[in-house]
C-alpha cells in the first residue's frame, strides 16, 4: 500500500489509534506535539531566531501545523501531505487566514521558508526516497533557513513498542540518529544539534524536569536534529 492510500485509510482514526498506542506512556498525542514545539521554541531562542513563516512537512490532519502557527506567531505555515483524506480533515478542523493545507505534490518550492518542520515522516519514507525528500526541503528553504527534523528513536524499546501497536506504522523502516545526520549532510544541511526528548512516562514525571540534562543521551523515545540550509 502506498504511503498516499495508507494515510487516507487512517485519517478519520489517526488520533485515536495513535492515542491507543500511546496509552503506555500515560500521555495522549497533544501532549507530545506541544512538547516537541516547545522544544524547538526553546532551540530557536538560543539561537535568536524568530520565523514568520514555517512549513509542516508531513502536517497529517494539521494539529502542529496550528501549534507552530500558534507558538511562533506566524505570518504563514504550509501544511504539506500527500494524503488528500488527511489534508481535508486539516482545512476542517485547523485553516485559517495564516494555515493553509495543500497536497505535496501540488505545491512548488519557492526557497523562502523561514523553516520547515517535520515529525514521525522519515521512516514511512522509502529508503531510496529520503534523499530526494531531503532535496525538496531544502528548496523549500531560504538560504539559511532551519530544518528541525523529528524521528522515533530506534534505540528506545518503548518507542519500537508503540510502533508496533499503530496498525499505520506496520512496515515502517526506522532511522537510526547516525543515519539521519548522514542523511542530511549528504544532502548540503549544516547539523546545529541532536537532542533527544520523552525519558519518562507519565508516572514518572517528576522527574521531567531532568530531561533537558538528558537530551544529550540517545535514549530518549524521539530525536530531533535540527539544521540549517547554507546561506549561500
Amino acid at each position: 500500500m502506498s504511503a498516499t492510500s495508507q494515510f487516507d485509510k487512517h485519517a478519520d482514526t489517526y488520533d485515536a489509534e495513535l492515542n491507543q498506542a500511546l496509552a503506555v506512556s500515560g500521555e495522549d498525542k497533544n501532549y507530545f506535539a506541544l512538547e516537541r514545539i516547545n522544544w524547538l521554541k526553546r532551540s530557536l531562542q538560543q539561537l535568536h531566531e524568530l520565523p514568520s513563516s514555517a512549513i509542516d512537512y508531513g502536517c497529517g490532519i494539521g494539529n502542529t501545523a496550528a501549534l507552530l502557527r500558534d507558538a511562533f506567531n506566524l505570518n504563514l505555515v504550509i501544511g504539506l501531505d500527500v494524503s488528500l483524506g488527511s489534508l481535508e480533515r486539516a482545512r476542517l478542523q485547523n485553516a485559517s487566514a495564516n494555515c493553509q493545507f495543500l497536497p505535496l505534490h501540488d505545491f512548488v518550492p519557492q526557497a523562502n521558508a523561514d523553516i520547515v518542520y517535520c515529525n514521525g515522516v522519515f521512516h514511512h519514507i522509502p529508503v531510496a526516497g529520503r534523499a530526494s525528500s531531503l532535496e525538496y526541503i531544502r528548496r523549500c528553504l531560504r538560504p539559511g533557513g532551519l530544518f528541525a527534523l523529528w524521528e522515533n528513536n530506534p534505540w528506545n524499546p518503548a518507542t519500537r513498542y508503540v510502533m508496533s501497536q499503530c496498525s499505520f506504522d506496520h512496515g515502517a523502516i526506522t532511522i537510526s540518529p547516525p543515519q539521519a545526520i548522514r542523511l542530511l549532510r549528504d544532502q548540503g544541511f549544516q547539523v546545529i544539534s541532536i537532542h533527544y526528548l520523552f525519558f519518562f512516562p507519565r508516572f514518572l514525571k517528576l522527574f521531567r524536569f531532568l530531561e533537558p540534562h538528558f537530551s544529550r543521551i540517545p535514549l530518549g523515545a524521539q530525536y530531533q536534529i535540527l539544521c540549517r540550509k547554507p546561506a549561500v
